[in-house]
This record gives C-alpha cells, sequence and structure tokens, in this order.
C-alpha cells in the first residue's frame, strides 16, 4: 500500500514527539505541525482506519510495527539528510527544511549513495545513519 507524504509527515512527528515527551496525544500533534484541530483529528482517524496508530481510551496515541516502520525510516532520512546538508555547510535551520523537503521523494538508491557518501567522506556521521 502506498502511503501519501502527509501520512509519513504525521508519522513521523509522532515518532518524534514519542521520543520527546513520552505519551502523545493529537493535541500534542496540532502544536507540534501547527494545524487545526479538526485537521489532525481526520488525520489521526485515517491513520488509524489504516492500521498505522492505535489509541488508547485515554486518547494517548501508539505507533502500530507498520506505523513505527514508516516512521522511523522516514525519520533517519531526515536526520541523515539534515546532517549531511550542515557537513556540506548548510546552515542547521535550512538544512533541516530542505531535509523535509526530499525525504519522502528521495529514490532508495539515490538517498543509498548519499548515505554511503556520508559514511566515506563524513564519519562524525556514522551514529546518524
Amino acid at each position: 500500500m502506498e502511503i501519501h507524504q502527509s501520512a509519513e509527515d504525521y508519522l513521523e512527528t509522532i515518532l518524534i514527539l514519542k521520543e520527546r515527551i513520552g505519551q502523545v496525544r493529537s493535541i500534542d500533534i496540532v502544536n507540534e505541525m501547527q494545524f487545526s484541530k479538526p485537521s489532525i483529528s481526520v488525520a489521526m482517524k485515517k491513520l488509524r482506519e489504516n492500521g498505522y496508530i492505535e489509541m488508547n481510551r485515554d486518547g494517548y496515541i501508539e505507533l502500530t510495527p507498520s506505523g513505527y516502520t514508516i516512521a522511523s525510516n522516514i525519520y533517519g532520512r531526515h536526520k541523515l539528510l539534515t546532517n549531511f546538508f550542515i557537513s556540506l555547510g548548510v546552515n542547521e535551520e535550512t538544512a533541516a527544511a530542505d531535509a523535509c523537503k526530499i525525504e519522502h521523494d528521495l529514490s532508495e538508491e539515490t538517498f543509498e549513495r548519499i548515505r554511503e557518501h556520508a559514511l566515506k567522506n563524513a564519519p562524525h556521521l556514522k551514529n546518524n545513519l
């Protein structure tokens, strides 16, 4: 099943928030992404219906194994690309914004070549690969 960029962004945000604050509710996603409550509600319903998240009775959101796989893949790409761009001399804010723009569209082949190049030429990035 093909997943859309917006769904990947939501799943990535849930993972980031989970790492940062522990438990995640829809309002946390609203605050992080600066989207409206109704938009987040609709998105969470779709993610739940597609089996990417579960919500407990207290309203806390958990990634399912398939949701976690997608989120960690996208977040890993984001971190690697951000750090790679920074190693090229791009400022951190621009590097993160650019990584966010391309993390979804980059082919696996191109991403792997960037990863290999980063390992070879920027070994300090190894922990982020």
